[in-house]
């Protein structure tokens, strides 16, 4: 008997032996040779029966009802369920019966793949089933898996809901809560839509370091690690920005990556510290044609995945048809707020955050407390697509200066429920320009700003042959599938959120158990009854204790002696 393995897992491994030592392998190497799927047979067997008559299908046990020379079970597959009819004689036609009443019926569990071949029809009660005619063993389960019943009436029991199982295991969630694959479904069309789009542009989608020497192109925390073999720190990419403007310096007039940014800062409903966006650059645009164009293409991801460009939200209707509203960084605050800081210097916006409860440390410069001023008491009001356009020169080192209001620069975010969902520029191309502002950032990561952004010497070489006018935007790819498919956390629109550690159960040793007169052998069998502390065992009835002994001891068929209950009453003492 193996400690920490339930009886449920000690059975499936027993079962798993026996399958081999019938000469079946419970995991075959051989291709299976599937032609259909669930989906396909529920939509189209009625309208031509003819096609369904040779099937062969794949997919897990998820259910069973065992009767005499004839059963049925349920399996899933990647599209969905379909009911399967087994008769003894079919699959065991000659006069050895094992693969029915052996195999089928003692040694397969719920959670096993198997492939059948049969025909389709219909049952007495209407229902599309597979008339089995031979039953092949693709994989045995050796974890049971959560029994999640529906109903016809669509109550749900015994549902595997906890959030930290369902990240955590999602290859569990996936398989007993199928309704959430939907949600991934989409993501993946949000992604080819956006592509598609860009890609008719006639915009070129590349790829850029990960592992970077130096963290640019936005102000955040970056992870850093070290590579052995040049003997330098390397910094998992905040963002991709400054490789991409390299490109558009090279002479493409338009590129474009989704991929994956590092920021090791806070986790909650809308960040995880590794996320997915897409950037792009297009030469000889301004942030005003990247608003038209942000409305096209979210316009066209909504289609996709409503049919419409009106999202339901909650209780909120988003319509990401443009025109966009449109709101400067100071008119919002002013809206919100009754407050102009505009013409306020680093003292009096201290002064003002002290007033309206907004917290602020001394790390921060005029942008960060600007910045933090919009996020307290604007955010939360912008529900609708919203820009808020033109911001204060030190929140954006990387974007041109307002062509026409100074001190300010061409950028817009787009704010949806209360989140940012993009970022565009006029993009900074000029290099002395450029380089004073990341001499400004280098003054307050001096006064300790852990978000402002480094100097990068080739980066600003590489502007110095000259960068043609440029708009770049990027675009949180998850926040962006959250709005689409009407999620609040952004853990349940990945399919492995970042968690941490998970708890492990006290180790215990059979010492721990033989300490207080517990024989050894039997230590395995308590663990198997739900005690895997002395202090859960002393915790227990010691009659009951006595039983269930004996009860694990027949149903285990374990050849030990028997404590007497004398014996186990001392373990109680």
């Amino acid at each position: 008997m193996s400690i920490g393995l339930s009886e449920q897992e000690i059975f499936r491994r027993e079962a798993m032996q026996q399958l081999r030592n019938l000469g079946i392998d419970p995991y075959p190497p051989e291709t299976f040779p599937v032609n259909a799927n669930a989906k396909d047979i529920a939509e189209n067997f009625e309208a031509n029966t003819e096609a369904y008559q040779d099937v062969v299908i794949a997919g897990r046990i998820m259910s069973r009802r065992i009767m005499g020379s004839a059963s049925f079970a349920e399996i899933q597959d990647a599209t969905g369920r379909l009911q399967i009819y087994i008769k003894r004689d079919d699959i065991s036609p000659g006069e050895d019966k094992t693969m029915y009443n052996t195999v089928f019926k003692k040694l397969l569990d719920l959670g096993d793949f198997i492939g059948v071949r049969g025909y389709v029809f219909t049952t007495q009660t209407g229902e599309i089933s597979l008339h089995v005619r031979e039953l092949t063993i693709l994989s045995k389960s050796l974890k049971p898996l959560p029994v999640v019943r529906r109903e016809e009436d669509g109550t749900i029991h015994d549902a595997f809901t906890d959030p930290e199982m369902r990240y955590r295991q999602r290859y569990v969630d996936l398989t007993v809560n199928p309704e959430f694959k939907q949600i991934f479904i989409n993501r993946s069309k949000v992604i080819r839509t956006m592509q598609s789009y860009f890609d008719s542009n006639g915009w070129m989608e590349v790829e850029t370091p990960i592992l970077q020497s130096v963290h640019g192109g936005a102000a955040a925390r970056p992870f850093t690690t070290h590579h052995n073999t040049l003997d330098m720190p390397l910094f998992l990419r905040i963002a991709n920005e400054l490789y991409l403007k390299r490109l558009i310096v090279a002479g493409f007039d338009g590129v474009y990556e989704f991929g994956k940014m590092f920021r090791n800062e806070g986790m909650d409903r809308t960040h995880n510290p590794e996320f997915t966006s897409v950037e792009i650059y297009v030469a000889y645009k301004d942030y005003i044609w990247m608003m038209a164009m942000v409305e096209q293409c979210l316009e066209k991801v909504a289609r996709a995945i409503h049919g419409l460009p009106i999202v339901k939200f909650g209780e909120h209707e988003l319509n990401f048809a443009g025109p966009y509203e449109k709101l400067s960084m100071y008119d919002s605050i002013l809206k919100y707020t009754a407050i102009d800081v505009s013409a306020m210097d680093e003292v009096a916006l201290r002064e003002v955050c002290k007033q309206i409860n907004v917290p602020v440390d001394a790390t921060m410069g005029k942008g960060k407390l600007i910045d933090e001023i919009f996020s307290e008491k604007v955010e939360h009001h912008l529900i609708q697509p919203t820009y808020i356009t033109d911001y204060p020169i030190e929140m954006t080192p990387l974007a041109k200066k307002h062509r026409s209001k100074p001190g300010l620069v061409e950028r817009f975010e787009l704010f949806v429920m209360g989140k940012e969902i993009a970022n565009a520029y006029s993009e900074l191309n000029d290099p002395i320009d450029q380089r004073e502002r990341l001499e400004e950032q280098l003054l307050l990561a001096g006064r300790g700003d852990e978000e402002a952004m480094a100097m990068d010497d080739d980066f600003l070489r590489a502007l110095e042959y000259g960068m043609p006018p440029t708009s770049g935007l990027g675009i949180g790819i998850d926040r962006l599938v959250m709005l689409m498919t009407g999620q609040t956390t952004i853990q349940e629109v990945l399919f492995f959120p970042q968690m941490r550690a998970e708890k492990k159960v006290k180790v215990v040793t059979v010492d721990d158990f033989v300490n207080i007169g517990v024989p050894a052998v039997w230590v395995p069998v308590l663990n198997k009854m739900g005690f895997n502390t002395v202090e859960e065992l002393k915790a227990g009835n010691p009659n009951k204790v006595f039983n269930d002994l004996g009860g694990m001891r027949k149903k285990l068929k374990l050849d030990i002696s028997m404590p007497t209950k004398d014996e186990v009453m001392a373990w109680f003492v």
